[in-house]
């Protein structure tokens, strides 16, 4: 018998040991009584299975690398210029630190203590496991849909390696009469026409960069059901990106956690040269300004603080499983409270960094065009393959600057596509978690990888995009925000904030600051719940520029955000069904009741509550009959068992 992590009495192995890598052998009982404890063995191997970082940095920086992504760039710095300028960063602030952080430091210790994936947590209380099948959907939907981007990323970085970009004019088979060009020589010749007058006629100017995107390298159609062809350069640009993804994750974390060295921290290089480029340029600082100088009347508006929670709760990546399962990497003991207020930050500050990086390009090209910032002001794809490479074909040497651009791109997508595709593998290798699958874990790793290419196929269609965006939209929206409140409830109201924090004391040293114990009680969820209303009240059917999606097409996106969501009542039934009880009362506490293995997963760390505990019976049964044929070391083994380093009791036969 030993006791649950609740303090009852539950049955567990009959010896009372915890975990163990295998039966201990007479010569392993008499060396764990000099020191070498059957829990440092296990430690090793366990290492040795699952993989652990190399060190802190790598972890470090492929967190950063996981929530520094696309959005930080082609999302945050329109929200921020749409949403009053500087007054938006109060709010966005704000939600950082009674939000972001906080569950931030959340997922980051939950993963930590039991080393296991998204769905390996839920031991905590089996009942919500479905929380980690929702996160394992809502991984898999990005990660289908972000290769794609990564692909068009690679598609632009590889077509920049010219003299001249090929959206710089309008000469080519794919413009139209109404492409005007910045550089266009034909803009001479309508000198009597001011450019201003030009593009607010009702003759809509569309740019070279618009054309090049919409009727070459999409070869855009009609409608989302109109598939068309496959557009064989972005497949065979798709099969580059998984490619790379499947060779950097082909060992793990042991091979990824090299990786991002570049990876993590060569992006920043780059957003420093174009940052150096952009504000020495004529127009930056107007640009800058209209991103920075504050509208404080719009501080008011409930739009604004919505905006400014989603953005953070998005941007982190809470929800997904990738903090979780990154973390289960980590030692044990690894302060991972630090590390989650530096990574929260680093990431918030490369968005406001971002900004200043856009928006000098972007002022620049709105005073060679003569009209206002907000003209050329854009998001999404639509910033990062028609506005910003539109104003690169200005500058001087303009393909080094595009190839920059396009690099520091793929290098942000791949640190978040790491994380996307280990978060799912991991998930499948500990679920199953006998030794065949450990070992093959690269086989699991290239299968998911071949499976997401072949998902992603329809993408690179003419009808692709359409179908990106709504992924995007729908896929991993509502259904985020509806994982993240069921976990914090789970986690402090289910399984018990008391409980959570004595277990955060026992990783760390230090119980988590009074701050945090608050956020995640009542300011954390009720944030939470505020963007999910926002998120309601603020809905608007999706639409590309002046392409509006269908009724179908909307019913499959909500259909995509219910496939997650779905995962957590139908396992809960499931797992109420399952569990022992005469009544519907008993088998819910039964199923919410944390299961006898949840805790730390080396036994060397279960102290405390999770240590083994004999009772008197079996110690006297030990001492009358013994089961080694040697008597003296019999006797000895069961006088006394092992004491291991952390000061818990091991028993001397693990087949006892």
């Amino acid at each position: 018998m030993k006791l649950g992590t609740h303090g009852a009495v539950q049955p567990g192995p009959p010896d009372g040991s915890c975990e163990q890598p295998g039966p201990l052998g007479p010569s392993q009982q008499v060396s764990g009584q000099n020191g070498a404890v059957p829990g440092e063995q296990g430690k090793q191997e366990k290492s040795v299975k699952r993989g652990n970082w190399g060190n802190q940095i790598e972890f470090v920086l492929t967190s950063v690398g996981y929530a520094v992504g696309l959005g930080n760039v082609w999302r945050f710095p329109y929200l921020c210029y749409r949403n009053g300028g500087g007054a938006f960063m109060f709010p966005y602030f704000i939600m950082l630190v009674f939000c972001g952080i906080p569950l931030f430091f959340m997922e980051l210790s939950f993963g930590q203590f039991a080393s296991q994936g998204c769905l390996g947590v839920w031991r905590v209380s089996p009942m919500f496991k479905g929380v980690g099948y929702g996160m394992m959907v809502v991984s898999t939907y990005i990660g289908i849909y972000y290769n794609v981007v990564i692909c068009i990323a690679f598609y632009y970085f590889f077509v920049s390696m010219t003299r001249v970009l090929p959206w710089t004019y309008c000469s080519n088979p794919w413009n139209t009469p109404d492409c005007v060009g910045v550089l266009d020589g034909n803009l001479s010749s309508r000198a009597a026409l001011n450019i201003t007058q030009l593009l607010n006629s009702t003759q809509k100017r569309t740019s070279p960069s618009e054309e090049y995107w919409r009727r070459y390298v999409l070869n855009l159609s009609d409608d989302i059901g109109n598939l068309g062809e496959v557009r064989l350069p972005l497949l065979g640009c798709l099969g580059v990106s998984w490619v790379v993804v499947f060779l950097c994750l082909i060992k793990g974390v042991k091979s990824s956690g090299k990786v991002v060295y570049f990876t993590a921290t060569f992006p920043y290089v780059v957003l420093t040269i174009l940052f150096v480029r952009g504000i020495t340029l004529e127009g930056a600082v107007t640009g800058i300004m209209y991103y920075l100088t504050p509208q404080w009347d719009k501080i008011l508006n409930a739009k604004v603080w919505g905006d400014a929670a989603s953005q953070i709760f998005y941007s982190l990546g809470c929800a997904w499983g990738g903090l979780i399962t990154m973390a289960s990497y980590n030692k044990f003991n690894n302060n991972c409270y630090r590390d989650s207020i530096i990574i929260s930050i680093t990431n918030c500050a490369t968005s406001v960094y971002a900004g200043f990086v856009i928006f000098s390009i972007l002022g620049f090209m709105a005073n060679h065009l003569g009209v206002d910032v907000s003209k050329v002001a854009d998001h999404g794809p639509g910033l990062a393959f028609v506005a910003y490479p539109e104003a690169l074909t200005l500058l001087p040497i303009s393909p080094l600057w595009s190839i920059l651009f396009f690099f520091m791109l793929i290098l942000l997508g791949l640190g978040t596509q790491f994380c996307l595709l280990e978060t799912l593998v991991t998930a499948i290798v500990d679920e199953v978690g006998n030794e065949w699958i450990i070992r093959k874990k690269t086989f699991v790793t290239l299968g998911v990888a071949v499976a997401g290419f072949l998902l992603g196929v329809p993408l690179t269609t003419q009808a692709g995009i359409y179908w990106l965006l709504l992924m995007d939209n729908y896929a991993a929206s509502f259904s985020l925000v509806v994982i993240s409140c069921i976990m914090c409830v789970a986690i402090m109201y289910i399984y018990g904030h008391r409980n959570y924090f004595k277990d955060i004391e026992m990783m760390l040293g230090f119980p988590p600051p009074l701050f945090f114990q608050i956020c995640w009680r009542f300011i954390s969820p009720a944030i939470i719940f505020f963007i999910l209303v926002f998120t309601v009240i603020q809905y608007r059917p999706i639409s590309y520029n002046e392409y509006v999606y269908p009724t179908w097409a909307i019913s499959i996106g909500f259909l995509m955000a219910l496939s997650s969501v779905i995962c957590i009542p139908i396992y809960a039934i499931y797992k109420v069904c399952r569990s022992e009880g005469d009544t519907l009362l008993e088998r819910l506490k039964n199923a919410t009741k944390a299961s006898k293995d949840w805790g730390p997963a080396l036994p060397e760390h279960r102290s405390g509550r999770y240590a083994p505990v004999f009772s008197p019976s079996t110690e006297s049964h030990l001492e009358v009959q013994p089961l080694q044929p040697e008597k003296g070391q019999s006797e000895a083994a069961a006088a006394s068992p092992v004491q291991g380093s952390n000061g818990s009791a091991h028993s001397q036969d693990s087949r006892l």
